[in-house]
């Protein structure tokens, strides 16, 4: 829906809105918002709101740090859990004293690819994102361990599936703010689910995976539980994805369609997969950015790990749903929810424009299972893999000028740093595996 000001200030009085969060998102994908009472929400719809940006990960010095919040009118939404003393959501875009974007805005740094889109000739890029979640149980604290909150597997019901209630109130909770949701359901592992909801032009995606993160975790608590997007809790299980089908579009013309091609394909879509290979080794550090993420992605649990496509084939980091028409897609597999989903999104469109702009040739598909190959028939296949751990990802980003400068010289700098620091404290963290590896041993 496009809201004005009025629109906003009239919902507000007709359901008792009290407070209002101004939210944004850091560099590392993490929601902050400032809370505002209604007596300020003249000022924060007149762009007037600043915090201090020098509190935020990957946001400026504490010499520069005032910075304004300028709220998206159209992502206004009233909170349905809170029934007394109501509050309201505005998502905002991030702004310097002198009135330009900052640079280091991730919602910012999707805009400015999708800038690049549109004077290519393409109108939207839809996306279609299905971000995987674990229930844990949580304590008498309402601190969560590790005990899971059922046994179930894919497309269980009751009473193999505990977490059924839960997750059919997060349904209804986010059917409440607007989503249209398509499916939910229990996923492979143990205490693992999905929820899907309707595809969007990629600002509004991103939007809703911020809010759908938002929504679970309020809706677990209310049912004792924890819920967590981080991409591999468990060993030995399948580890939580957040497969992100795109389409590119000029007006209401889906480009990524030819029916005159075998398999549906227009050769603008051929080029845009071609460039997403191409630079899936830099774009990892983005798409799946945790030291944690890198257990997920290895042979035998269903994860993507291995740079090819396949319009059938779930083993390959893209597939090609059998959708056509204006459902005519792809879907890349590799991205995990840990991902910021403004700046995963922005690496992907920037690194399938390039695609296009070079008519990058597509490699030929991998029909074939890629978790039986052994290492020379992938070599000889032409199939390399994705990095093995966030190290090699962050050297494979700064050889990469189309993701560098999708980041920006801003962002890069300061996502660089954080996930630095992140390996240094893990390579030099003694963990519990080695201990029960080598303390009797040696």
């Amino acid at each position: 829906m496009s809201y004005t000001k009025e629109d906003i200030k009239r919902i507000a009085e007709e359901q008792n809105v009290r407070f209002i969060r101004l939210q944004f998102t850091d560099l590392l994908g993490t929601i902050k918002n400032v809370e505002i009472p209604m007596s300020q929400l003249d000022k924060a719809l007149d762009n007037k709101m600043m915090f201090d940006g020098s509190s935020i990960e990957g946001y400026v010095r504490i010499e520069e740090s005032d910075m304004y919040l300028y709220p998206d009118l159209d992502t206004w939404v009233v909170f349905p859990w809170v029934a007394q003393d109501r509050v309201a959501r505005l998502i905002c875009d991030i702004y310097m004293p002198d009135g330009t974007p900052f640079a280091g805005d991730p919602r910012g740094i999707l805009k400015r690819a999708l800038k690049e889109a549109e004077e290519m000739g393409y109108t939207a890029m839809n996306v279609g994102p299905e971000p995987e979640f674990f229930l844990f149980k949580t304590d008498e604290r309402g601190e969560p361990t590790m005990e899971l909150n059922d046994q179930g597997g894919y497309f269980d019901l009751a009473p193999m599936d505990l977490g059924e209630n839960c997750r059919r109130e997060i349904v209804l909770t986010l059917e409440e703010m607007g989503f249209e949701i398509e499916a939910s359901h229990h996923e492979v592992a143990p205490g693992q689910h999905e929820i899907d909801f309707k595809y969007a032009d990629a600002i509004k995606a991103a939007d809703q995976i911020q809010t759908f993160k938002l929504v679970v975790k309020t809706i677990a608590r209310e049912h004792g539980l924890h819920a967590t997007f981080m991409p591999k809790p468990l060993f030995g299980v399948n580890g939580s994805g957040m497969h992100c089908h795109q389409s590119l579009f000029q007006g209401s013309t889906n480009v990524f369609y030819d029916e005159s091609d075998k398999l549906g394909l227009s050769a603008t879509a051929r080029y845009y997969m071609a460039g997403i290979l191409e630079h899936a080794r830099a774009m990892a550090a983005i798409t799946n950015p945790t030291i944690n993420s890198y257990k997920r992605l290895v042979p035998g649990y269903e994860a993507p790990c291995y740079v090819a496509w396949s319009a059938s084939n779930r083993s390959p980091m893209i597939r090609i749903p059998a959708s056509r028409g204006l459902s005519t897609r792809v879907e890349v597999r590799n991205p995990d929810p840990a991902a910021n989903p403004y700046l995963a999104l922005a690496v992907m469109l920037k690194a399938g424009l390039d695609g296009i702009k070079n008519k990058t040739t597509l490699p030929a598909p991998t029909d074939r299972n890629i978790y039986i190959m052994t290492e020379e028939e992938r070599i000889e296949s032409g199939v390399p893999s994705l990095p093995v751990d966030l190290k090699e990802a962050l050297d494979e980003l700064l050889r990469s000028d189309v993701v560098c400068s999708a980041l920006g010289e801003h962002a890069l700098a300061h996502f660089y740093e954080l996930k630095e620091i992140e390996w240094d404290m893990y390579k030099t963290q003694v963990h519990q595996w080695e201990r029960d590896q080598y303390l009797t041993l040696y």
